[in-house]
C-alpha cells in the first residue's frame, strides 16, 4: 500500500510539473456576476462626505483609500460590503470633471472579496464620446485568445448622486494571474508605467521601480530578473538574440498581442508611448509575458496629429524600441508577425462588429442620456454618443470607430510584408525521444550497477551505444 501511494504521488507530481513547464495563458475566465454582459449593473457607494470632499480635493492625487460601504445590485442580486477602500484612480485622468475610481475590498479587511475579485476599477473614459473604445479593444484581445481583463458596464452612484455610466474593468494582481496562469502564478508582475521603454539602464533595482511597479513578492522586492532580461535583449549579439529571446519571453504571444495593438490603433501603449503593460514572469521556466491594459485612447483617439488608420503596420513604432526593432529584424519572425496582422484583420472581416457595437450602444444608452458628468470635460452630448459610431468629433476624436476601423483594414491588408521565411531561428533541440531513436540501447543496469532487464516502476540506467547514460522510470 505504501509502495502504491508513493506510485500515485510521483505520477501527480509528474503530471503537475508537465503542466506548468508547458504552460500557456489560460483561455478567458468566464464572466461572472460581477462582469454581466446582457445588463447594466448599479455600483453604489456610501462614504462620510467629509471623506468625499478630502477625496476629491487634498487628496486627489494621493493613492489613500477612504472607509465606504459598496452595494451592487442587479435584477438577480443585491449584495453589500460594510468594509471597503474608495479612492480616485489614474493619471492625467485625475483632472477630469468624470473621474475614475478604485474599489479595493481587501483594503480593511485582509483576503475580502467580491465574488472573486479583490479590486474594482471604475473607468470614466472622459475622452471616448461613445464610450465603447476601451470595450471594443478588450473584446478583440479575447477574441483572439489573448490575455484581456473581464469588463462590463455599471452605473455608479455615491451617496445617492448619480454619477454616470462607468466601465468596470478587471484589475490586473494575483487574482487575475491566477485565473489565468494555472499552477503558474507566483512569479513577478510588473505594471510598466510612462518611461518603460524597456532599455536597460544598469544594475540598480531602484533605477527600475519608477516605471516598472512589482505587483506581487514585494517582500522580496527582486528586480534581478527583470534587470537580466533587459540587460540581455539590449546588447546580445544578434546571432544570439534569437535563442535567447525564446528562452527569456513568449514570443509568439507578444507578436500577436503587438499585431492587435496596432489594429486597434493602442497609440499609448508600449509600441509608441512606452506606457500600459504589464511584465509577467513566469515561475516555471521565468519567461516573461506581454500584457496589454488601459486601451481607451484607440480606433481613431489622436492627440499627435498622426493618421493611426493608415499608419504603416510593419513600421509603426516609435524608434527606440528594443523589443519590437530586435524582433522584426530577424526575417522569421517578421513573417510571424505579418501572419498574425493577417489572422486578425481576418477576424475582423468576418466580425460583425458594427453590430455588436450597434447593441452594446442601445444597451447603455439611457444610462448615458442622464450621465450629467458626460459632458464635463469636452461638452459631449447625448447626440455625439449616438452618432460616435460614424461619425468624427472633432478636437482629439478625429475619426468614428466604425470609419477608422474600415480605412484601418483596408489599409493593413495592402501593407503586408511576407520574406517567406520558414526556418525558426532557434530550432528547438531535439528531445529525449528523438535524440534516443538514433542511438541503440547496450546494457541496463539498477542503481547498483548490476545489469538487469526492463522493469516498470523501478528507476533504471540504460547505457547508450554513444557511451552516453540516462536513468529511466516508466510507470506501468
Amino acid at each position: 500500500m505504501q509502495f502504491a501511494a508513493t506510485k500515485y504521488l510521483l505520477l501527480l507530481a509528474l503530471m503537475i510539473s508537465t503542466l506548468v513547464v508547458n504552460a500557456q495563458p489560460v483561455a478567458h475566465p468566464v464572466n461572472n456576476e460581477v462582469f454581466l454582459q446582457d445588463e447594466v449593473a448599479e455600483v453604489h457607494i456610501t462614504i462620510d462626505p467629509n471623506d468625499l470632499n478630502t477625496l476629491l480635493g487634498d487628496s486627489l492625487y494621493s493613492d489613500f483609500h477612504f472607509p465606504a460601504v459598496f452595494s451592487y445590485h442587479t435584477t438577480t442580486l443585491s449584495d453589500t460590503i460594510n468594509e471597503v477602500g474608495f479612492r480616485v484612480r489614474g493619471n492625467t485622468s485625475r483632472d477630469a470633471g468624470k473621474k475614475s475610481f478604485k474599489v479595493s475590498f481587501n483594503e480593511y479587511i485582509i483576503g475580502q472579496k467580491f465574488y472573486g475579485i479583490e479590486k474594482m476599477n471604475l473607468v470614466g473614459q472622459h475622452n471616448d464620446p461613445s464610450l465603447l473604445r476601451y470595450w471594443l479593444s478588450l473584446k478583440t484581445l479575447r477574441d483572439n485568445g489573448l490575455i484581456s481583463s473581464r469588463v462590463s458596464f455599471v452605473k455608479l452612484y455615491i451617496n445617492t448622486e448619480y454619477r454616470g455610466l462607468y466601465l468596470n474593468v478587471e484589475h490586473i494582481d494575483d487574482e487575475f494571474l491566477q485565473k489565468r496562469f494555472l499552477f503558474d502564478d507566483q512569479g513577478n508582475l510588473y505594471k510598466c508605467h510612462w518611461g518603460a521603454n524597456l532599455k536597460y539602464w544598469g544594475n540598480n533595482p531602484v533605477t527600475y521601480a519608477g516605471s516598472y511597479e512589482l505587483k506581487t513578492n514585494k517582500l522580496e522586492n527582486d528586480y534581478s530578473g527583470l534587470m537580466n532580461f533587459l540587460d540581455t535583449l539590449n546588447n546580445i549579439s544578434d546571432e544570439e538574440f534569437p535563442c535567447f529571446i525564446e528562452r527569456s519571453f513568449d514570443v509568439e504571444f507578444y507578436l500577436k498581442t503587438y499585431a492587435a495593438e496596432i489594429l486597434i490603433g493602442h497609440w499609448d501603449g508600449y509600441a509608441m508611448n512606452n506606457n500600459n503593460f504589464y511584465l509577467y514572469q513566469r515561475a516555471s521556466n521565468r519567461k516573461f509575458v506581454f500584457i496589454e491594459y488601459d486601451m481607451d485612447n484607440t480606433f481613431g483617439i489622436d492627440w499627435f496629429n498622426i493618421d493611426w488608420s493608415t499608419r504603416h503596420v510593419n513600421y509603426w513604432q516609435s524608434s527606440n524600441r528594443p523589443l519590437i526593432e530586435r524582433l522584426l529584424s530577424v526575417p522569421y519572425y517578421k513573417d510571424q508577425f505579418n501572419a498574425y496582422l493577417e489572422e486578425v484583420l481576418n477576424y475582423l472581416n468576418a466580425t460583425d462588429w458594427y453590430g455588436a457595437l450597434r447593441q452594446k450602444q442601445a444597451d447603455l444608452s439611457a444610462a448615458v442620456q442622464t450621465d450629467i458628468y458626460y459632458n464635463m470635460d469636452y461638452g459631449f452630448q447625448y447626440y455625439h454618443f449616438l452618432n460616435a459610431l460614424d461619425s468624427d468629433f472633432g478636437a482629439h476624436v478625429k475619426q468614428g470607430i466604425a470609419e477608422y476601423l474600415n480605412q484601418r483594414i483596408d489599409s493593413a491588408m495592402n501593407q503586408l510584408e511576407f520574406d517567406g521565411n520558414e526556418e525558426h531561428p532557434c530550432p528547438p533541440p531535439p528531445s529525449v525521444e528523438e535524440e534516443n531513436e538514433t542511438k541503440e540501447v547496450i546494457k541496463i543496469v539498477d542503481l547498483l550497477g548490476r545489469e538487469t532487464k526492463f522493469q516498470p516502476n523501478i528507476p533504471l540506467i540504460y547505457i547508450y551505444s554513444d557511451g552516453t547514460t540516462e536513468r529511466v522510470l516508466k510507470f506501468e
